[in-house]
């Protein structure tokens, strides 16, 4: 979600969106909140309101300081789990049952109809390749994904990387484990989203909620700018249409299994 546009688009659609899906949860990546880059308690407060009840980030994590004091403080806010140890905030968080805000009603594998709430984990992590070098991403989903499956069926993973390579790796990697790899960081949404052999749903990149006429989210002329002088700009967000991205995902909570992917793009209009 990029600045205020994304903010904004969010508030205006998320309320459509939760009527025609009735998700039990909404999940949202928050690093470029504030300004495009950076999220703030404020940022990250007008998110909660309009409904989104859990933020992931990335490498933009700290580029407001202020969230450097803030994010020990709210639980709904993730940073990349393989940051090195000693690091401020979570990596992960396990919702239960009573903190999900609508019950299933759904036929499962068993054949029977679920009623009420399964505990979700949320996991976030990093990826190396064009990134910055953080701990094996790999080794930590390794370490913390059997934890968080004795706690929940439910895993979704944000796998916030660059390298499509690494993304599809960690996918298989994890396929059958976790019940689904939603790939962020490129703002670009990717057209390959599937369920995986062993019923993991996963998508390359789940693309941006910001300003259509930009790229990436930020003013063109300035990005181009940059790209034909190599001197640094200031970046800045544009006005005007927003698009936005995301994918539904379903799930069976009594194996964890995926059972479907959506990819979804809307178009708000300003």
């Amino acid at each position: 979600m990029i600045g205020r546009p994304g903010r904004s688009a969010t508030g205006n659609i998320l309320p459509e969106l939760e009527e025609q899906y009735r998700p039990q949860l909404v999940i949202a990546n928050g690093e470029n909140l504030a300004g495009g880059l950076g999220l703030t308690q404020e940022t990250a407060d007008e998110l909660f309101s309009y409904g989104v009840d859990i933020l992931t980030t990335g490498n933009h994590v700290w580029d407001r300081k202020e969230i450097l004091s803030y994010i020990d403080l709210d639980d709904r806010i993730l940073r990349p789990a393989n940051y090195p140890q000693g690091v401020p905030g979570r990596g992960y968080r396990v919702l239960t049952g009573d903190e999900l805000r609508r019950d299933t009603a759904c036929r499962v594998s068993t054949g029977e109809e679920w009623r009420g709430n399964a505990p979700v984990a949320i996991l976030n992590l990093s990826g190396r390749i064009f990134m910055d070098p953080l701990d094996d991403p790999f080794a930590a989903a390794k370490n913390i994904v059997p934890e968080l499956r004795e706690r929940a069926n439910i895993v979704i993973l944000d796998f916030h990387a660059e390298a499509t390579s690494e993304k599809i790796a960690m996918g298989r990697y994890l396929d059958g484990q976790v019940s689904a790899v939603i790939g962020t960081h490129t703002h670009v949404q990717t057209a390959d989203e599937t369920i995986l052999p062993n019923h993991t749903a996963y998508i390359t990149d789940v693309g941006m909620t910001g300003p259509v006429n930009s790229i990436i989210g930020i003013r063109q002329d300035l990005i181009i700018k940059r790209f034909l002088t190599q001197m640094p700009v200031r970046f800045e967000v544009p006005k005007g249409d927003v698009i936005v991205s995301a994918v539904v995902v379903d799930v069976d909570p009594v194996t964890g299994r995926a059972t479907s992917i959506e990819r979804l793009q809307r178009i708000v209009k300003r």
